[in-house]
């Protein structure tokens, strides 16, 4: 009999499927795909023609969901990188100590829920007092909320969990991640630079893993005529846990917000 402080550890065979906000292990998950690739595939028979009106009840339930779970949350920002990084990793570390300074500041701290970064971030505000929240989604390979998640809820479409994402976040803050990481990073880019959501702050954290990206905007982009000389200056590169905090705080206060402790947020 394993005690309290004990992890139990499970077999492959019982790692569980996400469908939304259902949990399917054993012979319960079935299926293949995810429901994002059921909706938007565009091959197979015609019965979409029938299906997809009811498929609009599902994604609008999301929504529902989502927005109920969320709406009192306190002021929060959401950390976006890699999944597959280690434990061990400095990315790791630099991501709890960011979510650590950030709800010592009186932020919560959103992720996509899941490991690397995601859960290093969770972890940090989790152990700092703060509040950890963890935006699920369905995907191919089984990826369920980490252990540091205070609040979780499981997405089927991506399109609802952006959404999330931009409506109850101040700031982005991107360490160094793959496919993911950057849609989030373009999308919040293309919202701020066409006016669609209020300016906020977007922090790339990790000079290096970032300069080419950095280069290729200015040089390539910029160069080219493809984006305003303004445009650059939607984005902060930092090494620093300190700047990061100081330009959330910097641009809560330029929204007429007081600096507040975590204990007065929940």
């Amino acid at each position: 009999m394993s005690s309290d402080s004990e992890h139990v550890t499970r077999s492959p065979k019982s790692a569980p499927k996400f469908r939304g906000p259902v949990v399917l292990r054993g012979d319960r998950k079935q299926g293949a795909g995810t429901t994002d690739q059921h909706l938007l595939d565009g091959r197979g028979p015609t019965d979409w023609v029938h299906t997809d009106p009811w498929r609009v009840l599902r994604i609008q339930s999301e929504f529902v969901e989502g927005f109920g779970a969320l709406a009192e949350i306190p002021r929060a920002i959401t950390i976006f990188g890699s999944a597959r990084t280690a434990v061990d990793h400095p990315e790791y570390q630099a991501a709890q100590a960011i979510a650590a300074a950030l709800s010592r500041a009186g932020f919560a701290v959103i992720t996509g829920g899941g490991p690397g970064v995601m859960e290093a971030a969770n972890r940090g505000a989790h152990e700092a007092g703060g509040f950890s929240i963890g935006l699920g989604i369905e995907l191919p390979m089984e990826q369920g909320l980490n252990e540091w998640v205070d609040l979780g809820i499981n997405f089927r479409y991506f399109f609802a969990r952006k959404t999330m994402f931009v409506k109850y976040s101040q700031a982005f803050i991107c360490l160094p991640g793959g496919f993911g990481t950057l849609d989030e990073l373009f999308e919040a880019l293309t919202l701020v630079q066409t006016h669609k959501i209020t300016r906020f702050p977007i922090v790339l954290f990790g000079t290096r893993y970032w300069a080419g990206l950095v280069d290729w905007l200015r040089d390539s982009l910029l160069g080219s005529g493809k984006i305003s000389p303004g445009d650059l200056g939607l984005v902060h590169v930092t090494d620093s846990v300190e700047e990061v905090v100081d330009i959330v705080v910097r641009a809560a206060q330029g929204r007429g917000e007081d600096a507040i402790g975590t204990e007065d947020q929940w």
